[in-house]
């Protein structure tokens, strides 16, 4: 069913002053209520935090659990292929069924599939654990984010409500692999997996006594199950091809028959979700689209849509690779390449507060478009790598990459839920987090495929900084469009 979310009586203007004053006639900001935000913050939290937290765990995986490298491989990567491929489910649940329902949901998947993980005595266990991870992370992000829209209707106060969500999860990612690799050193790897099960309950007891309930409209549409089906293998398909991709070869049979089948999957998706939504129009039927095609139609909606798998392509294809240029180039440990890393993975702490005052003011686009220069200026700078350059050259670029795509995501985030009505936001959200996932996959895939078939790795490090530096300009010139095209409609 469709919903709308019940606004939480915390959002309300303060009364007028009773005496003339200086500020008369000025109201007082609503106030930031600091308890659903924790809870939403909390569950993306594990989502982000499990992207990179494994990663230190696989030699202690391998050893205890006598597994190979392709379950190895399904291990870390099997989590972001099933979120990928069930995010659009997921945002069609949330809208149709409760954007909170869901986000508890999700949360209770994600923290059954955490325990399972937790005592996996095998690796086909541990596998079927981290998928069901990824049902789970699918489930409650998009929903997340609609519950932002919901909880904070003013602009303001929801430009601070995403900087600081995006700030938890850019923080959650960076540091990943030092908490593992803390909680390994203190336990084994299975504790990886028992840190979300706290962290789950106090989401959930929070999300139940401060985030009310949606209010569900009587009018609702049959669900589209041929869309949910041919969605799914589409995506899953495309993902799971993009992730073998960067090991196996981009014309590897495996490859070309997952890129074979989620191309055709997505294009009988396309045209069912067109045909579906055409004769709901005409009253010919009584089921919805998974995906509305008039959603694209919001040219603000396709350009962020497209500038969020801009960044995450340029972005997470050369964190890939600069990790690698750390490790095997410059001889750091791992310790030290998480150390050497963290200017640029934990700049939401920066960002947060930066985007919040600049959006606030101007909406999300400027600092969306800053961040996308200030990003493209960044990734010029890794020209200047080579296997001896000295660390605090390459800084600036670490710094400004960084900086550059967490301002983006924050304000891409923001830009996608005013694009999208409420009663749309979990699938509008979904739609947002599939492009970023895709870009991620791509990114990963093709700069891995530029740096193996180099002559050195630099070389091909420096070819992947120049294309992550054409995705963040060519961003900037969509986010510039679409500020134009504002303006000129409010002049």
């Amino acid at each position: 069913m469709t919903t709308t979310e019940i606004t939480p009586s915390a959002q309300r203007t303060a009364p007028q002053p009773s005496a003339p004053a200086p500020e008369t006639g000025k109201r007082t900001k609503p106030a930031l209520a600091l308890p659903p935000l924790i809870a939403l913050s909390l569950g993306y939290f594990l989502v982000m935090l499990d992207v990179t937290v494994v990663n230190v765990a696989i030699p202690d995986i391998r050893t205890s659990l006598d597994t190979g490298a392709a379950a190895l491989q399904w291990i870390v990567d099997g989590y972001s292929t099933v979120f990928a491929g069930l995010l659009l489910l997921g945002g069609g649940l949330a809208d149709r069924l409760g954007h909170r329902r869901m986000f508890l949901t999700g949360l209770g998947v994600f923290s059954a599939a955490s325990l399972a993980c937790g005592l996996a005595a095998t690796p086909g266990t541990l596998i079927a654990g981290r998928l069901a991870q990824g049902a789970g992370a699918a489930l409650l992000v998009p929903a997340s984010l609609a519950l932002l829209q919901a909880t904070y209707p003013d602009r303001a106060v929801r430009a601070r409500a995403i900087a600081i969500w995006g700030a938890v999860a850019s923080v959650a990612f960076g540091a990943g692999p030092a908490v593992g690799g803390l909680l390994i050193s203190g336990s084994d790897w299975r504790a990886v997996f028992w840190l979300n099960l706290p962290v789950a309950a106090l989401a959930v007891y929070l999300t139940m006594r401060h985030i009310p309930a949606s209010v569900r409209k009587s009018a609702a549409r049959k669900m589209d199950p041929i869309g949910q089906i041919l969605g799914i293998v589409g995506l899953v398909a495309l993902a799971g091809g993009l992730n073998e991709a960067g090991t196996q070869g981009w014309t590897s049979p495996l490859v070309v028959t997952a890129f074979t089948v989620g191309v055709a999957a997505l294009l009988a998706f396309a045209l069912v979700e067109r045909t579906l939504e055409r004769r709901e129009t005409q009253g010919r039927t009584e089921r919805s689209p998974l995906l509305p095609p008039s959603l694209f139609r919001s040219g603000a909606f396709t350009s962020t849509a497209a500038i969020g798998l801009l960044i995450s392509l340029g972005y997470y294809g050369m964190l890939f690779l600069t990790t690698l240029y750390f490790q095997q180039e410059r001889g750091f440990s791992v310790l030290a390449t998480g150390l050497a890393l963290l200017p640029s993975v934990c700049m939401g702490l920066v960002a947060a507060p930066l985007f919040s005052r600049i959006a606030a003011r101007t909406g999300p686009y400027v600092p969306m478009a800053a961040g996308l220069i200030l990003g493209t200026v960044g990734f010029l700078g890794w020209l200047l790598a080579r296997p001896d350059t000295p660390y605090p050259v390459l800084l600036f670029a670490l710094v400004a990459t960084g900086l550059g795509q967490t301002m983006t995501a924050l304000a891409a985030t923001a830009a996608i839920i005013e694009s999208a009505p409420a009663s749309g936001a979990g699938i509008a959200s979904a739609v947002f987090n599939v492009s970023r996932q895709v870009g991620s996959a791509v990114g990963v895939a093709l700069f891995g495929t530029f740096a193996a078939a180099a002559t050195d790795f630099t070389s091909g490090l420096r070819l992947s900084a120049g294309i992550a530096a054409v995705a963040f300009a060519t961003g900037a010139v969509l986010a510039l469009s679409v500020r134009r095209r504002a303006a000129r409609s409010a002049a």
